[in-house]
């Protein structure tokens, strides 16, 4: 079959699964500190994990179509139902650009005048951490972000309906996908500089932008692979074989070992340096983060490296689903990572600072703390994942499902005036001399 029906049992489910992300948010909401700071950092957290997912599926599908790729035809559909996340995903951002330009978090260091007023460093930065330029570049970027994804949706869609043997649809789609690429690249990082790296004010690394994309392109390759498993176990995609989850296994398993490539490259470079300002960043997360910061390579290096190292674990449907599982929720741990500790300090000194004078005696003892590596208080939901933060991702993950689901119907799951569709239908893999089934 190549028609997806959304039936009533799924779209059942996957709400039942977003009204209990809404509680575990409406819950978070009840129990926090006046500040709301778990609340507002578990939104922030699922809202930039899969909204990235989302870009990172267009640029995906971008980078290979400019290529000439043709291996991944019988999959591009998921990746362009993928892409159109980014719509709910641009409103979702609006409830964060309304806490910042209206204060209703302190998510951010740099919205507070008063903490700019005295920070040399964060004087320096004005020009780009503020709130009328978070608003206008997320709002912007996010605008160009899906006009191309309708953009290139349509060209694939009239390909479908109208397309001939002069392929000149997907010349045209070819033209607006390189057109997206670069666009894509420096956007990007504009954007995640701003959602996540201004978290921890005075940090900053080069490489961020980077390693943010891996992980979103990890974890957009994991569930690439449970999307086509469970589209193939209702019959739908037969003409996905294990060819092609072979390979995008493989995709998931380079891009692990170029994530922890980067990783180590960011790590190693700031402790070399031995610069104050960038080496807090890593001392706070190993002295009062221990679980997240180790089980982050855990679960992003090792297991998906030692699982997939073997070309054969990559042809097993058991082994690549736990696997995408594994490595789907290990992106999700690395972004929780990159946001709770960073925000959790960022409270703390605004909690103080609201408190007086004692309050102000506070927030430099935490800011002590940061420095020389002084245990923090265990806090759930900060130091690590909670039972509300699990419940409030598969929310997430539902809506997600949900858009994706919708825009599935929408289309034949097989773009049949594609002229790489041939390819795809006969990709192989040949494995030690032996081409695969």
């Amino acid at each position: 079959m190549n028609q997806f029906i959304f039936d009533s049992r799924l779209k059942t489910i996957l709400i039942g699964f977003m009204v209990l992300g809404l509680v575990c948010l409406g819950l978070t909401f009840a129990v926090d500190d006046e500040l709301n700071t778990r609340f507002w950092t578990n939104y922030l957290h699922n809202t930039v994990f899969f909204t990235g997912i989302a870009f990172i599926s267009l640029f995906i599908l971008a980078a290979f179509t400019t290529a000439w790729a043709g291996w991944h035809t019988v999959v591009k559909r998921i990746w362009e139902a993928y892409s159109m996340f980014l719509i709910p995903g641009l409103v979702l951002m609006l409830v964060v650009i309304a806490g910042v330009v209206g204060h209703f978090h302190h998510l951010y260091h740099w919205t507070d005048a008063e903490a700019v007023a005295n920070d040399s460093v964060l004087q320096g930065k004005s020009s780009f951490l503020n709130a009328g330029w978070y608003a206008v570049g997320t709002i912007v970027i996010m605008g160009i972000w899906i006009f191309f994804a309708l953009k290139i949706r349509q060209l694939s869609l009239d390909e479908d309906l109208n397309g001939t043997t002069e392929y000149k649809h997907h010349h045209t789609l070819r033209i607006w996908s390189a057109a997206f690429l670069p666009i894509a690249g420096f956007s990007s990082a504009a954007v995640i500089w701003q959602w996540v790296m201004s978290i921890d004010a005075h940090w900053y690394s080069t490489l961020y932008a980077w390693y943010t994309g891996a992980s979103w392109f990890v974890s957009a390759m994991a569930l690439t692979i449970l999307m086509a498993i469970f589209l193939k176990s209702r019959g739908y995609l037969e003409q996905v074989s294990i060819e092609h989850l072979h390979d995008i296994g493989k995709y998931m398993f380079a891009f692990s070992i170029f994530w922890t490539y980067l990783w180590f490259s960011q790590y190693m470079l700031i402790w070399y340096g031995n610069v104050g300002e960038e080496t807090v960043y890593f001392h706070h997360r190993i002295h009062n983060y221990p679980v997240l910061f180790y089980g982050n390579l855990i679960l992003n290096f090792v297991m998906p490296f030692f699982i997939l190292m073997r070309n054969d674990t990559k042809r097993k449907y058991g082994t690549l689903v736990f696997t995408s599982i594994v490595v789907f929720f290990g992106h999700w741990w690395d972004f929780f990572q990159m946001i709770k500790p960073g925000a959790r300090l960022t409270a703390m000194e605004a909690l103080a600072h609201h408190a007086g004078e004692h309050g102000h005696e506070v927030a430099e003892a935490a800011g002590h703390a940061e420095m020389v590596g002084e245990s923090l208080p265990f806090a759930m939901g900060f130091t690590i994942p909670g039972l509300l933060e699990l419940g409030t991702m598969l929310g997430f993950l539902a809506l997600f499902a949900y858009v994706v689901f919708d825009r599935l119907t929408k289309a034949s799951l097989l773009p049949k005036n594609d002229p790489y569709l041939a390819e795809s239908l006969h990709h192989h893999v040949e494995i030690h001399g032996e081409e695969g089934h």
